[in-house]
């Protein structure tokens, strides 16, 4: 699985710097994960003002797991390394993501992600946050 998280983790930094046909120009195939201006909820995305701060992590939910009720104030992206999540969006839904899958995260909605599988989730997470602003703030 290390070996899938980094040659993932290349490939959207690639991605990122020169875009899917520049990238295959170079000499490096690509696949093209998502392109969008907006988040999964439909709206858009909104950077936070600031010196920029890219954060990328790991995040893992095991089986029956689930996370804390949350938002995010900056741009997040995920992609579905492993099993599949489920994220409730109160008002708005819930909306399941499967192996495979990429997704912006909603901005400024709380929701929360769980696992209702039998395998672990394993989603690679990239923040496109500000110094001093926070990725997640839980909600009460």
């Amino acid at each position: 699985m290390r070996s899938m998280i980094l040659s993932a983790a290349a490939s959207a930094t690639i991605l990122l710097a020169t875009g899917v046909g520049a990238a295959e120009k170079l000499g490096y195939p690509a696949q093209e994960l998502l392109v969008t201006g907006s988040d999964v909820l439909g709206q858009p995305i909104a950077y936070p003002a600031g010196v920029p701060r890219i954060t990328s992590a790991i995040v893992t939910i095991e089986p029956g797991g689930e996370g804390q009720l949350h938002s995010h104030q900056v741009p997040m992206y995920a992609y579905v390394l492993q099993g599949a999540v489920t994220v409730n969006y109160g008002g708005h839904g819930t909306k399941v993501f499967h192996q495979g899958e990429a997704v912006m995260e909603a901005q400024q909605v709380p929701h929360k992600g769980m696992n209702k599988g039998m395998e672990p989730v394993a989603l690679l997470v990239v923040y496109m946050g500000a110094e001093g602003t926070p990725n997640v703030t839980p909600v009460k």
